[in-house]
C-alpha cells in the first residue's frame, strides 16, 4: 500500500514510521526540510520538501499511484485543499484529513473527505482508519484497546449463526438490528439478509474482523 503523508509533525513521523515499519511505501510532504528530522534513524520511506497541495511535490512523492492520502498539517484550510486535490485530481482512494475546528466537519463531510478531530487524533486511530476504513469503531473503551464496529453482513452469511462469528478473547457479537429494531442474539439466532451486527472486538483483532467480512465489502 502506498500512503503519502503531508505533514511531517510529531503526529505525521509517527504514523509513517508505523506504517514503513509495516511494510507500506511511505512517502511524506512537508515544506521544511529540517522536520525530517523527526523521522527515526533508517525509516524506510521518502521524505519530499514541498507543500501537500502543490502539484510538483504531490508528483514528485507518486501520488498517481497512491492508494492513501493523509492532510497532517497544522491547518485547516491546507489540509482541506491537499485532501480535495489528492481525492478529486489524482483520484487516491482514501483520503483523510486532520481537523482542528470542528464547525468545518460539515464542510468537509460534503466533499466526502473523512476527518479525525484533533483533539480526539491519535496515530492508531489514522492507522485504523486507512487499513480498516470499512470498520469504523463507534465507540472505543480504555485506550482504544475494545472497540464496538457495526457493520451490515455480507450476503454469504445468511443463515449462519450470529454465536459461530465469536472469536474468543477478540470477536464477540452483542447485538442485531434487523428491521429497524435492535435485539441481544440468543445462541441459536441466524443471520438474516441485511442484518447489521455490533460487534465488540479487541482493537488487535480489526484485521480478522476484516478479513471475515470482506468478501463482499470488496477488501
Amino acid at each position: 500500500m502506498r500512503v503519502i503523508i503531508a505533514g511531517c509533525g510529531r503526529t505525521g513521523s509517527a504514523l509513517a514510521a508505523q506504517l514503513a515499519a509495516e511494510g507500506h511505501d511511505v512517502r511524506i510532504i512537508d515544506p521544511l526540510p529540517g522536520a525530517r528530522r523527526l523521522l527515526p534513524a533508517g525509516f524506510s520511506g521518502a521524505f519530499h520538501s514541498g507543500s501537500g497541495f502543490s502539484r510538483t511535490a504531490l508528483e514528485a512523492a507518486g501520488i498517481e499511484h497512491a492508494d492513501a492520502f493523509v492532510a497532517l498539517t497544522s491547518g485547516d484550510n491546507r489540509n482541506l485543499v491537499s485532501a480535495r486535490t489528492a481525492k478529486e485530481t489524482y483520484r487516491v482512494p482514501v483520503v483523510v484529513a486532520r481537523l482542528h475546528d470542528p464547525h468545518r466537519k460539515e464542510l468537509y463531510r460534503g466533499f466526502g473527505i473523512p476527518t479525525v478531530a484533533a483533539i480526539h487524533w491519535t496515530v492508531q486511530q489514522i492507522h485504523r482508519t486507512l487499513l480498516h476504513r470499512h470498520l469504523d469503531p463507534e465507540l472505543a473503551f480504555g485506550n482504544g484497546e475494545t472497540l464496538l464496529v457495526r457493520s451490515e453482513l455480507p450476503g454469504y452469511l445468511t443463515g449462519r449463526r450470529l454465536t459461530e462469528f465469536d472469536v474468543d478473547g477478540e470477536i464477540r457479537v452483542v447485538e442485531v438490528t434487523r428491521g429497524g429494531h435492535s435485539l441481544v442474539p440468543a445462541h441459536n439466532t441466524a443471520a438474516e439478509p441485511s442484518d447489521v451486527v455490533t460487534f465488540a472486538v479487541a482493537a488487535t483483532a480489526l484485521g480478522t474482523l476484516r478479513g471475515f467480512l470482506g468478501k463482499e465489502l470488496g477488501t
